[in-house]
């Protein structure tokens, strides 16, 4: 089975999205390079953020088009993480709703990339 590294995204300003992913969702970055930036997140998961301009092959997806999942551990921290990161004018494309598989909310990073959080456990909002 192969070990999977790292899931990459793709940015417009690594400066802006690193900024983001650390200040926003309080995660530790590493500067691998001044195009390529990891965020460590819990758990040994790291997503690496790409500069769009200097990829190798040339991409014609320069940014957007993927969602990270986030699972917290009720819908206690769901609703405080979303009233901070509304605080913090983070952009929403959807607000706390409840689905099928819990309770969720989904944000937008400043590249387009969809960040849900969600509960799995079942709850009324």
């Amino acid at each position: 089975m192969l070990t999977i590294d790292s899931v990459v995204l793709y940015v417009k300003d690594i400066e802006v999205s690193q900024r983001f992913y650390t200040q926003v969702l309080g995660c530790e970055s590493t500067i691998l390079s001044p195009t390529f930036v990891a965020i460590n997140f819990a758990n040994n998961i790291t997503v690496t953020l790409k500069q769009n301009t200097d990829l190798t092959p040339v991409s014609s997806i320069i940014g957007g088009g993927s969602e990270l999942s986030v699972v917290v551990s009720d819908l206690i921290e769901l609703q405080q993480l979303y009233q901070s990161w509304k605080g913090q004018l983070v952009e929403f494309a959807q607000h706390p709703i409840q689905l099928s598989f819990g309770v969720n909310f989904v944000a937008i990073d400043p590249d387009g990339h969809r960040i849900r959080v969600f509960s799995p456990k079942v709850a009324e909002l």
